[in-house]
């Protein structure tokens, strides 16, 4: 994946990370996340970002794991940087984040507010690099066009053909309206060659299936 000047090197990253909590939502490294932020804790979270770092980790509530405003997360996220920020006349924040790096949640900090875990980079230390690991390109696209088929969505086939593998792979993954054990497969899944056949595999069982979308809520 590309790296920017603005990108820190793996031994700059924080030992404190800020988590958003955000069901059926995947954030990979290398994929941007536009976020609409509006809860006044979340508000705050942003704003301490901004004044730091500028990084955010993305992670999803276990499903049926909920216990009141605290919900029980995937123990693997990622961090993301804020890459582009605007506040709406309503106090909105309209946000990007850019994917850095996965993380393990080494443990969760105490915290009156918005939640910060401790977070484990060292397994995923190779996401900060550009993976060109090989994948079955025609056999995703012939799956896709059947599960875009499947769930009325339009693909630009133009743009499908032009865009390298670790960007399509990563965008379809992030896009498609997959539930979160879904997601969450496709976010631990270690390599680019991994990833593509467990998004493929889910591509297949879906439309077979005709599962459909799952909704995304922030906790």
């Amino acid at each position: 994946m590309s790296r920017t000047a603005f990108d820190p090197a793996f031994d700059d990253l924080p030992q404190v990370l800020p988590i958003f909590p955000l069901g059926g939502v995947l954030l990979l490294p290398g994929g941007r996340l536009p976020l609409n932020i509006f809860e006044p804790r979340y508000l705050a979270m942003f704003d301490d970002a901004m004044a730091s770092n500028r990084l955010i980790g993305m992670v999803q509530p276990v499903e049926d794991g909920s216990d009141g405003d605290v919900p029980k997360v995937y123990e693997t996220g990622c961090a993301g940087r804020i890459t582009s920020f605007n506040e709406t006349d309503d106090g909105r924040y309209l946000v990007t984040l850019s994917g850095l790096i996965r993380f393990d949640v080494v443990r969760e900090l105490p915290s009156d507010s918005y939640r910060r875990v401790e977070p484990g980079f060292a397994r995923f230390r190779d996401d900060m690099e550009e993976d060109t690991a090989a994948i079955d390109r025609e056999r995703l696209v012939k799956v896709l066009g059947a599960y875009f088929e499947a769930n009325a969505i339009e693909g630009d086939w133009e743009a499908i053909e032009e865009t390298g593998d670790e960007r399509l792979v990563t965008s379809l993954a992030m896009i498609c309206p997959l539930g979160a054990p879904e997601k969450q497969a496709l976010l631990e899944a270690m390599s680019l060659t991994e990833r593509a056949e467990t998004l493929t595999a889910i591509m297949e069982m879906a439309t077979h299936s005709g599962d459909g979308e799952s909704e995304a809520k922030p906790h």
